[in-house]
């Protein structure tokens, strides 16, 4: 890395956006870089551009929300430019005007400030340049480069050829190219209907690469935009219209996952004989994860046939679906951040993901106590109508974030899988004559088991040693089971969502003949609990608080359905162990 670029990567990138280990900046020059970074610094070296210059842009199709995938793409576009002092602008590629809606428009601006990025000017469209890409059409009409085609669409596919034969020409692949101009306005005009012309390069039916056998540039749609609305019946294809957007903004470096390698070649003709900047796409790898499915396509299936409840389901893979369920976006760019930037096309174990979230949770999430399966246990010993509070920390990897007042009384919950009356070998927790710590308050012995007419344990009947508060024996004995609990008379009852994992395989595609992903979706992937009790400090929190129940995992306050001071409602972030890992050890 240059000096200067190093000196700009130290002062203007934010923590954790998008290096990693082996593009932190350094003295040494010859320090190893992503292979993306090290085309931007040899562009730099080489005089090209200065590092200001850097132009980045993240351009979603706004038919969809964003899921993590876009998160690696959105931290090297952004992380990039933000390294160089450049500058990264977010572009909604609206060429497909069926399919979008300003609703993925503003829940794509969302997400994005959400991660902790802010684009440069405002929010650009591809629709800002439509007139300008049909300029330049016509100039491809005019330089021979460009026919109007009649064929239908099947028609063209199927003379498109294959890897192993070549292309037939169209018809009207020589038609002369004041007829391609007078149809092709004519086609703007309207006077045609869907499917019955198109605008097509002139480029080589022989060629090697299927993509640059005289592909699509326009195409006839008397369909409605969400910005232009009718002024338009032509639209461009992603092909034509990606490197003229990119070169229109003056991108200097075009960032694309490794699909779109195959389309470079025509990324570059269609720029070569035109007047304009020539921007430079380079490839990396996508993002993908185990147990998750990152197709638009099959996200959007998911939620139109009800197997998800929207969008932001935090069982989603969105970003907006991982905001909900508690992700933080620091976690995230951190995730990112350790995978690094390569062209070796993988799959990443979500469990990488889940320990980033850990890890960051770990560090910043309060401590509270909840109870999922509530037990009721009796202190007979207890003074009753006395109610006492006790101190607990609110962070232990954080002492300076100070403490918080927990009420005690005779009467309070326990969790239901804290009780054996018949307990196995090794079983620290509550049983008949055992003695355990309870969180931040006393020793408490179990002395009899109270049974409904099922036979079920109802009420546990307890004694505590008053000499104990705060978990400690004077005459120094030991207990080795600690378990939490909530204090009956204020605790606060909640709707708790367990999530897991939304399929209950690696490869959700990998499944009988006959079948599809659907087949794989893991019918536990919610549970919902309907009386947990809380201890009352986490009614009073805002909606999307993070928080860690002691011994249980970490939780997130809902940001839909969460009311402070009236209604809590916590969904499962992630336990606090990968109980996955537990399970398939188990099995295999």
């Amino acid at each position: 890395m240059t000096k200067v670029a190093a000196a700009i990567l130290q002062s203007n990138c934010p923590t954790g956006l998008a290096m990693s280990e082996n593009t932190m900046p350094n003295n040494n020059e010859n320090a190893p870089v992503d292979f993306i970074r090290a085309i931007v610094n040899e562009d730099i070296r080489s005089g090209k551009y200065k590092p200001e210059e850097i132009r980045t842009r993240f351009p979603p199709e706004p038919n969809g929300y964003l899921h993590i995938g876009h998160a690696k793409a959105i931290c090297i576009d952004f992380g990039i430019a933000a390294e160089y002092g450049g500058k990264c602008y977010l572009r909604m590629d609206d060429t497909n005007p069926g399919k979008e809606d300003i609703e993925y428009v503003q829940a794509i601006e969302e997400d994005v400030r959400w991660l902790g990025f802010t684009w440069d000017g405002p929010t650009r469209y591809a629709s800002d340049y439509f007139q300008q890409m049909y300029d330049y059409a016509v100039d491809m009409i005019k330089l021979g480069l460009a026919y109007v085609d009649e064929q239908s669409a099947e028609e063209i596919r199927q003379s498109r050829g294959s890897l192993t034969e070549p292309g037939q020409p169209s018809p009207w692949r020589d038609r002369s190219i004041e007829e391609s101009l007078d149809l092709f306005e004519r086609m703007r005009q309207g006077e045609f209907p869907n499917g019955s012309k198109v605008l097509r390069a002139k480029i080589d039916m022989n060629s090697p690469n299927v993509h640059m056998r005289d592909p699509v540039m326009y195409r006839i749609l008397h369909m409605e935009h969400h910005r232009t609305g009718d002024q338009w019946c032509v639209y461009p294809m992603y092909d034509w219209a990606h490197g003229l957007e990119d070169s229109i903004e003056g991108i200097t470096h075009s960032f694309c996952t490794l699909e779109f390698e195959i389309h470079r070649p025509l990324y570059e003709w269609f720029l070569e004989p035109l007047p304009v900047h020539k921007p430079r796409q380079i490839e990396f790898s996508r993002l993908n994860l185990t147990y998750t499915v990152m197709s638009k396509r099959k996200l959007l299936r998911l939620v139109e046939e009800g197997k998800v409840n929207g969008w932001d389901d935090p069982r989603m893979p969105t970003l907006c679906g991982l905001r909900r369920r508690g992700y933080t976006p620091e976690s995230i760019r951190d995730f990112v951040q350790r995978l690094g930037i390569t062209k070796f096309t993988g799959i990443t174990e979500v469990e990488m993901l889940e320990n980033c979230l850990r890890e960051d949770l770990n560090i910043n999430a309060d401590r509270y106590m909840a109870v999922l399966d509530p037990l009721k246990v009796t202190i007979t010993n207890y003074p009753e109508r006395q109610v006492e509070w006790l101190e607990a920390l609110n962070n232990p990897e954080k002492p300076e974030l100070g403490s918080r007042k927990i009420p005690f009384s005779r009467e309070i919950y326990i969790d239901r899988d804290d009780f054996r009356e018949v307990p196995p070998r090794k079983y620290h927790r509550l049983s008949p004559g055992a003695e355990v710590r309870l969180r931040w308050a006393y020793f408490l012995t179990c002395h009899d088991v109270k049974h409904d007419e099922q036979g079920n344990v109802c009420e546990l009947l307890c004694t505590y040693d008053p000499e104990t508060r705060g978990g400690a024996a004077p005459d120094g004995r030991r207990v080795k089971g600690t378990i939490h609990w909530v204090e009956a008379g204020h605790a606060v009852s909640a709707e708790v969502r367990l999530y897991d994992r939304l399929f209950v395989c690696e490869n959700p595609d990998d499944c009988e003949e006959g079948l599809d992903y659907m087949s794989n979706l893991n019918p536990d992937s919610l549970t919902l609990l309907k009386d947990c009790k809380l201890e009352p400090a986490l009614l009073e929190l805002p909606p999307e608080s993070r928080v860690q129940f002691e011994r249980v995992g970490y939780f997130c306050s809902d940001r839909h359905d969460h009311i402070p001071d009236k209604k809590a409602v916590y969904n499962r972030t992630v336990a606090l162990r990968d109980s996955w890992a537990k399970i398939e050890k188990k099995h295999n």
